[in-house]
């Protein structure tokens, strides 16, 4: 089976929830999950082999509901979509898709796969937490699974109901490790980042990635700039929806013809107009890619690739549906970090040889530290 293919998507529209509802919820979402951090243990792919070893249920049906971006965004819809699949597979059972063009399709696409018997439902993206918590509530006997978001519509610092569980992502820790990078690899002391919309899951990128910057400016006694970003008042270059747009090409044109060498999208397709508008530009400016191995899942920027900041949304996504098809279903909240392998940085690949040589040590020992909380690393996540 392969993803479905996507339609030009328009998003001006699609998230409506106020950026301040939004980063107030992932304000109150921190506190709870300082405390519940530990409680769901890492996906794995040796864990989530070992998890189809029991009987499977009968009649078990695990479903999924993409955000606006489609399953082929080479991004976090494709991710999971590849992580349901892989779990289907090995449980030998049938999975359903139904693909968001809009706002307006998520509650009536979670209606759908409910009419139509699925026994686990998957919602992709920050964007669907008020209509999952709606459905999960008026549909306590399915099970359900967030992607990026806690689902806390009431703000009360509590999933709303007991048969979600949120998979979420320190992100921070990553792009911490991205920034330093960049600003390593840069050359005109410039990098930049723009974001689709400024919601916690976005700019929590990005403000990671400034911090990186930091970092290495301090350790090194540099001073290379992040444009796109602004660490003191959380906010930043946008382009107002998740599409490959014009707004995006005006927003990464922006930013390259500030003098950045060094280039991060967060946002799925987005980066497909950050790319376009670096090769036109015909300087060497390097990419970063979010979510995914962007190296692996796009090919065609392949050769523009520094590295990429990795959420395991596939993997987890795998685990979490290979427990539930043998009834083992476990609604504890996971946080992705360093230290149990939920985030992390892409291999450098085709720029292996463009980095210092000391790179590669430099990443492995800041990564080091802030596992051990030596390099404390500030989000909405963090604990």
């Amino acid at each position: 089976m392969h993803p479905p293919s996507g339609r030009a998507l328009h998003l001006e529209a699609q998230l409506t929830i106020s950026t301040r509802k939004r980063v107030l919820g992932g304000l109150v979402a921190a506190s709870m999950f300082v405390a519940l951090a530990g409680c769901a243990s890492a996906p794995t792919d040796t864990e989530t082999t070992a998890a189809a070893g029991g009987d499977v249920v009968e009649g078990f049906l695990p479903c999924m509901v993409s955000d606006a971006g489609g399953f082929d965004d080479k991004s976090f819809n494709q991710l999971g979509y590849e992580g349901l699949e892989r779990a289907a597979g090995e449980l030998g059972v049938d999975f359903l898709t139904v693909q968001s063009d809009s706002e307006s399709d998520f509650a009536p696409n979670l209606t759908n796969l409910v009419d139509q018997g699925c026994s686990m439902i998957i919602t992709v993206g920050f964007a669907l937490a008020s209509a999952a918590g709606e459905s999960a509530l008026a549909n306590p006997d399915i099970e359900y699974v967030s992607i990026d978001d806690v689902v806390d519509n009431d703000f009360d610092g509590e999933t709303d109901a007991p048969n979600i569980k949120p998979i979420v992502f320190d992100t921070a820790q990553a792009a911490f490790l991205a920034g330093y990078a960049a600003a390593s690899y840069s050359t005109a002391g410039k990098v930049g980042t723009f974001g689709g919309m400024n919601f916690p899951t976005v700019s929590i990128f990005m403000d990671g990635f400034a911090q990186g910057v930091a970092y290495y400016n301090e350790a090194n006694g540099a001073n290379v700039e992040v444009l796109g970003w602004d660490s003191a008042t959380q906010d930043g270059v946008f382009t107002g929806g998740f599409v490959a747009n014009q707004d995006a090409i005006n927003a990464a044109q922006g930013l390259v013809d500030q003098g950045v060498d060094v280039l991060l999208p967060v946002g799925g397709p987005i980066y497909q107009s950050a790319a376009s508008v670096i090769r036109d530009s015909g300087r060497d400016i390097a990419l970063i890619g979010v979510d995914a191995d962007v190296f692996e899942t796009d090919p065609t920027v392949a050769d523009l690739l520094l590295t990429s900041i990795r959420k395991l949304i596939d993997v987890g996504v795998e685990d979490a549906v290979l427990a539930a098809g043998i009834g083992e279903f476990d609604p504890a909240p996971f946080v992705g970090t360093l230290d149990n392998g939920g985030v992390g940085l892409a291999p450098f690949h085709d720029f292996e040889s463009k980095v210092s040589p000391d790179l590669q040590a430099e990443l492995d020992e800041i990564a080091a530290g802030i596992i051990d909380g030596s390099i404390p690393v500030t989000s909405y996540l963090a604990g």
